[in-house]
């Protein structure tokens, strides 16, 4: 049985989201993403395993490489998540100007 990886669990490591930062603007080999880092290249096969299962990266065969991309509707999943949280935060910011307009107005 495959184990079913959850999208938030793979961007709560700082190393995932480092790689996902550097495809976000170019496809890369797994090669090219491990001299980004200090660390083993096991290590980041084993980073970029988890962000395909995920569903957050693809892999495309290209010769006898294969270059690794980002998926920019997985990534609109995560944003559409962090939409409620971001119009919560705006209205407490709002709250907070109007306090501190009216503190302003009361000191003239």
């Amino acid at each position: 049985m495959k184990l079913r990886r959850d999208i938030f669990q793979a961007i709560a490591d700082p190393t995932r989201r480092s790689i996902l930062v550097l495809l976000a603007t170019q496809t890369m080999t797994a090669g090219a993403i491990a001299n980004n880092f200090d660390v083993a290249r096991p290590t980041i096969s084993k980073h970029i395993q988890i962000l395909n299962e995920c569903d957050l990266i693809e892999a495309n065969q290209q010769g006898r490489e294969i270059h690794y991309q980002i998926k920019i509707d997985k990534m609109k999943e995560i944003d559409t998540w962090l939409e409620q949280f971001r119009k919560i935060w705006e209205n407490r910011f709002d709250q907070l100007d109007n306090v501190l307009s009216k503190l302003k107005k009361q000191k003239k």
